[in-house]
């Protein structure tokens, strides 16, 4: 049995409760939401890896950009499967709660696919600053090697301040369990702890210039070269880097207001707001972008759009 929120002294729980879970009691809605939820997941694996697929298999693809794409791919199928199993199981679940070891695994799910996000989205738009702002340099720049490198660098860097982040977390000692969410997030957590959380909330600033201000300090100074080199040049030149920047200037829109609705919801007071709203925009930028980019991807860039064209066309024919 759960035992009750102590005031003045922490406890080691053992289970944290979803208090939004609530919303998900009623019969008549859940096996409806579960539909729902299954087939936006659904829907993320198979767009995610179509993708994938197309750009390890063709070696016309095989160029820096279409390789950034596919780790861009790779992590919306990584962070979709932190999110939707365990949202699943709760959906259907008559008691929302979740151990304290799968908590502060999906808490590392979360946190890591945010961070190799924005740090991915940085670097792409470096690559098109390269490519549109030094052309003839291009390829000089930016070799196998350091693509490798910075896909590599990607990946690494908040797996392992995510680790950091985690292992400063779990040694806190809490005030209660019951987190107002339907996922674990850190701040949730931080929020419940009676001690002295001074380390947690300096590494927190940290991690988030990091991980977060500087990547996002990148595109700004990528796109700000970009449009400069955009104004000065040919009608043809602008033609050719707005098709090339628009779906990753969306794509980012679209994950930065996500991230902005999430931000929002955990440090102000949002009492006043509708619980399925608050939901909604907890949920937004884990549930809509992993879906969103290879949608707007695969269908505003010619040649991927093509290749899973011909892809899936080939497949209908074969089963006739």
């Amino acid at each position: 049995m759960l035992k009750e929120p102590q005031e003045d002294h922490g406890e080691l729980y053992s289970h944290f409760i979803f208090h939004y879970g609530v919303v998900l009691r009623h019969r008549v809605f859940k096996y409806l939401f579960f539909m729902i939820v299954m087939c936006l997941y659904v829907c993320i694996i198979g767009a995610n890896v179509l993708l994938i697929v197309v750009i390890c298999v063709n070696r016309s693809l095989h160029e820096p950009m279409y390789l950034f794409l596919c780790s861009l791919f790779v992590n919306e199928l990584y962070g979709s499967t932190g999110l939707f199993p365990f949202l699943l199981v709760q959906i259907l679940s008559d008691i929302h709660t979740v151990s304290a070891p799968l908590c502060f695994l999906q808490i590392y799910s979360v946190h890591t696919y945010v961070c190799v996000e924005f740090i991915n989205l940085a670097v792409m738009s470096y690559d098109r600053y390269l490519a549109i702002c030094y052309p003839l340099q291009y390829n000089t720049h930016m070799t196998f090697k350091k693509v490798a490198m910075l896909i590599t660098m990607t990946w690494l860097l908040p797996f392992i301040a995510i680790w950091i982040l985690i292992s400063l977390s779990v040694s806190l000692q809490l005030c209660g369990n019951i987190i107002n969410k339907v996922y674990c997030d850190n701040y949730s957590i931080v929020k419940l702890a009676c001690s002295d959380t001074t380390v947690n909330n300096v590494y927190g600033l940290i991690f988030t210039f990091f991980m977060i201000m500087f990547p996002l300090s990148l595109i700004v100074f990528s796109y700000m070269r970009i449009l400069r080199v955009c104004f000065s040049g040919c009608k043809q030149s602008r033609q050719k880097a707005v098709s090339t920047c628009a779906p990753h200037l969306a794509s980012l829109i679209n994950f930065s207001f996500g991230a902005f609705f999430e931000v929002s919801q955990s440090r102000f007071n949002m009492s006043s707001v509708p619980n399925m709203l608050r939901i909604f925009l907890s949920l937004y930028a884990l549930t809509c972008q992993p879906l969103f980019s290879p949608m707007i991807y695969g269908l505003n860039m010619s040649k991927i759009y093509t290749l899973c064209k011909n892809l899936l066309l080939a497949g209908i024919r074969n089963n006739l």
